[in-house]
């Protein structure tokens, strides 16, 4: 089957789905790009913000319109946005989303559909900040930054490749991985972090105290609870869509803290050297992850052959 990538519809236009609509119109990478949200001021924002081409007034007309349908909402929303726009797609329209959880939308799109379609192509960016909405909306938002395509065994290569192309020409490394493993890698490194520093700021913000330990929290403090001013609607679907991954990572998390917490009360140095001395030496070789090899931007992704199929590419 051929796949043009005239007209790209994004559903949902808070910081992800803005600043895909916003990439794809900075460079030039499709003829128009057209923006839905159940709340219609972002929609018309984002129109005069220049983020979107066209603010959509009928889904499920743009829906037939389009080539490409980037599912940016809520991954509790998945579902019912999937009901509401199967009847209208067509069979070469390329379906993706941005979704930070893959079994359960694939688990979705497979109680929506009698067979999946082979243009169903899931997705996750792994890249974001704690602000929200369109105004937040970033054309370099996913320069440098992973894209983690989960292809399930009916979706066909070629749409896997142009997808792939399409973030490729957004500045991101397309990565592909097996939906279960995707959950659980973002379990550990990304779910688990944010209900970390949700959980101390909410400890924290209990202490009668509290004043004097926000006014003078250190840059460490900061850094880490940055995070937890992420959207807490976005984080709950989160927490039910990865519940047993999660909660794997939580308790893994918990008998490590226990650890500590005897070594610090038994006043057991050795113990304490020598988990502070891992997890330098870990965090160093993540450094070096980040500044290297893993963040340096590869022409085709593993596993992922990506023709000219009319998308044009940084520099091009």
């Amino acid at each position: 089957m051929k796949y043009s990538l005239n007209k790209v519809l994004v559903i949902g236009l808070g910081l992800i789905g803005g600043s895909f609509a916003k990439a794809l119109k900075k460079r030039h990478l499709v003829d128009e790009v057209s923006g839905y949200d159940l709340n219609s001021a972002e929609c018309e924002l984002g129109l005069q913000l220049g983020v979107i081409d066209k603010q959509v007034t009928s889904l499920l007309d743009a829906v037939a319109e389009a080539d490409l349908v980037m599912l940016a909402v809520p991954v509790k929303a998945m579902e019912q946005l999937l009901e509401a726009i199967a009847p209208a797609l067509r069979p070469d329209t390329l379906v993706t989303d941005a979704g930070s959880t893959k079994m359960n939308i694939i688990a979705a799109a497979q109680r929506v559909f009698p067979t999946i379609p082979a243009t169903f192509v899931p997705g996750h960016p792994i890249a974001g900040a704690e602000k929200s909405g369109v105004t937040a909306a970033n054309a370099d938002l996913f320069v440098r930054h992973k894209v983690i395509l989960t292809p399930v065994p009916e979706t066909d290569p070629l749409a896997v490749s142009l997808v792939a192309e399409l973030w490729q020409s957004l500045g991101a490394e397309v990565l592909q991985m097996e939906p279960h493993r995707h959950d659980e890698v973002l379990a550990a490194t990304s779910h688990l972090p944010h209900l970390l520093a949700f959980s101390l700021v909410d400890t924290l913000a209990h202490e009668e105290e509290k004043k004097d330990i926000f006014r003078y929290a250190a840059g460490g403090f900061r850094d880490f609870t940055r995070i937890a001013a992420s959207d807490p609607v976005m984080w709950h679907d989160i927490c039910q869509a990865n519940r047993d991954a999660l909660l794997d990572q939580i308790d893994q998390f918990t008998m490590g803290l226990s650890r500590l917490r005897q070594a610090i009360d038994t006043e057991d140095s050795q113990t304490l050297l020598g988990i502070f001395t891992r997890a330098r030496i870990a965090r160093e070789y993540f450094s070096t992850l980040l500044t290297g090899t893993a963040y340096e931007l590869s022409s085709t992704p593993p596993s992922v052959e990506t023709p000219n199929l009319g998308v044009d590419k940084p520099g091009e």
